[in-house]
Order: C-alpha cells, then sequence, then structure tokens
C-alpha cells in the first residue's frame, strides 16, 4: 500500500458509459480514490450512495471521485443506473492497480480464504501524491469523512 507522500501509482481503466481514466490526467484536481469489492452488495452500495449524496461538495471542494472495482463497465453502468449514482466508477478487471495500491488481499469468509478487494479509499492531493489513506473501511460515515479530508488540504 502507498503510504502518505508518496506518488499515487498512476493508472489508464475502462470506465462507466465508455471512454477511460488516466488518473494523472485530473491533476491538478484532488482526486478521491475508493477501492470497493463488489457492485449491488450492501456495503458497496451504500458507501457509492454516500459518495453520490456528498458528489456536489466534493466537486465544490474541487475533488473527483473515482471508485474502483474487478466488476467490468457492463456492470457498473447496470449499478449505477439502479441506484442513480452521481461517482465515476472504473473497471480493474486484472486487478492490477489494486495490486499496485495494495488493496488485493486474502480474505476469508466462513472459514474458507479467498482474494478480494480490503475497502479502502485514498486521497490524492493535485500534485499526484497521496494526502491520506483510509484502510479497511467500515461505510458509515466514511464519505464524510474523507469530505472533511479534501477540505483541509
Amino acid at each position: 500500500m502507498p503510504d502518505i507522500g508518496d506518488m499515487a501509482p498512476d493508472f489508464t481503466l475502462p470506465r462507466d458509459g465508455g471512454g477511460e481514466i488516466t488518473l494523472s490526467d485530473l491533476r491538478p484536481k484532488t482526486v478521491v480514490l475508493y477501492f470497493y469489492p463488489k457492485d449491488d452488495t450492501s456495503g458497496c452500495t451504500k458507501e457509492a450512495i454516500a459518495f453520490t449524496a456528498l458528489a456536489s461538495e466534493f466537486e465544490a471542494a474541487g475533488a473527483v471521485v473515482i471508485g474502483v472495482s474487478k466488476d467490468s463497465v457492463a456492470k457498473h453502468d447496470k449499478f449505477i443506473a439502479k441506484h442513480d449514482l452521481g461517482v465515476i466508477l472504473v473497471s480493474d478487471e486484472d486487478s492490477d492497480v489494486c495490486e499496485r495500491y495494495g488493496v488485493w488481499k486474502e480474505k476469508s469468509m466462513y472459514g474458507k480464504t479467498y482474494m478480494g478487494i480490503e475497502r479502502s479509499t485514498f486521497l490524492i492531493d493535485g500534485s499526484g501524491k497521496i494526502a491520506q489513506t483510509w484502510p479497511k473501511v467500515k461505510v458509515p460515515g466514511h464519505a464524510e469523512t474523507v469530505l472533511e479530508a479534501v477540505r483541509a488540504l
């Protein structure tokens, strides 16, 4: 996992609605990069809705919010339409970006271990450096905490 002060690993990934997002092209905007396990699951839906509810405030603070999972762009498009989401979702189907950010981890459920995305958020400042990290995110109140950190930059 990159440390605070490190340059954020750059990437180009396909995004919802078609096209691609390249992280370095977003400078000098602040970027909230949040990694989540799976579209349309309970926690992930709550997190995306919370970021969407604050989207205009993130925008006013000069920040772009981007969600990353291994789901396909087609699944992202359905997820956005179903819940009227207002955040960018990118697809990291081969988990390369998840691995470079250190969020592709061994997890366990019901005694079985498997590889999956650990819910994590990275705040990237206008120069492309990691300003803050939130590993092992708990969803309630998280979007509000991130917004406070964006405003404090």
